[in-house]
């Protein structure tokens, strides 16, 4: 890393979030003073318990469509709903937040000199003709499609950073996250991990759509977050977009049977027709962040899902 967290004063907006709450703590580690911005729509409060009190973290509840005012050097924008549960319930609103949000965030680090992450996403892509998914490629999105808020909100997002970029040379970090997992997710939030693992330990059946062929790649909640660091920490010249993601690739059929086997569901499974402009495929070409960052993930499939349905367990049993 070029950049020195120790002193550094870093904003985290969807700090209160799954991803955002785990990189609030590890900048913590890293004696980095943190503001945690959220509005607590998909964010939750018992997610920072971990940092209440610390001397070091303060949270400023705001809507980042809305300006705002803080000290800060580094500024992490993991601000927006990330399931299609989520976005797909306020289309408008997550198109605000993505598009208003980043642009009062690059903002804020213009006027503080900061640099500034974009949280972007897979979802950039749609539903890929090429594959894996490298940064050169376009993707293939409908944009007047059902997840067309996110889909088209995190692209234009990207489109402002390098705007700022070139026109006023913020500091701008992009990084492509792949499906993420790991403790602190939503149980209602839709998201593959999330919704088989509850399902599994409710003894619900588990919903696979049309053939359960369809194939992601899942990271760790941790490694993404040591990418993330590890990009906001580079020369001012790199400038991304980076995919972050783990490129081994499984079905919703693999991913079903095995959290079956972990969590020793006896769970049937169920076939639905498939949702509208859900991607066939999803796998990301790593290369640039290997060779950039020096990140590889570190955390197997399975080992991540032993502790993700311990997360849920401990919350089912509280």
């Amino acid at each position: 890393m070029t950049w020195n967290y120790s002193g550094a004063r870093a904003i985290v907006s969807g700090g209160a979030g799954f991803i955002g709450s785990h990189l609030c703590e590890a900048l913590i580690k890293l004696e980095s003073e943190v503001v945690c911005v959220d509005n607590y729509l998909t964010g939750r409060a018992a997610n920072l318990n971990a940092l209440a009190g610390h001397k070091r973290f303060r949270i400023l509840e705001h809507d980042i469509t809305s300006p705002f005012v803080s000290d800060g050097n580094a500024i992490f924008n993991l601000a927006s709903p990330a399931s299609p549960v989520w976005y797909q319930r306020d289309p408008v609103q997550t198109m605000r937040v993505n598009i208003l949000g980043s642009l009062n965030l690059l903002e804020l680090a213009r006027h503080n000199k900061a640099r500034i992450l974009q949280a972007s996403t897979s979802e950039v892509y749609g539903d890929p003709a090429i594959h894996p998914q490298h940064e050169s490629y376009w993707g293939n999105v409908n944009p007047i499609g059902v997840r067309a808020c996110y889909n088209e909100g995190k692209r234009g997002a990207e489109t402002l950073f390098f705007d700022y970029w070139r026109m006023h040379r913020v500091a701008i970090k992009v990084a492509r996250i792949f499906n993420t997992y790991g403790p602190r997710m939503l149980p209602d939030d839709g998201r593959v991990v999330s919704t088989f693992i509850v399902q599994a330990l409710r003894g619900e059946p588990i919903t696979l759509f049309s053939d359960g062929g369809q194939t992601r790649s899942f990271a760790f909640v941790t490694d993404v977050v040591d990418a993330l660091l590890r990009l906001q920490a580079t020369s001012i010249d790199v400038t991304g977009p980076i995919n972050i993601g783990n490129p081994d690739e499984v079905s919703m059929r693999e991913l079903a049977d095995r959290i079956l086997a972990l969590t020793g569901s006896r769970s049937k499974m169920t076939f639905l027709p498939l949702p509208p402009d859900d991607p066939r495929q999803r796998q990301p070409d790593i290369a640039r962040a290997t060779s950039t960052l020096g990140w590889v993930p570190a955390t197997r499939l399975d080992d991540g899902l032993r502790q993700t349905i311990d997360y849920f367990r401990s919350v089912f049993a509280a």
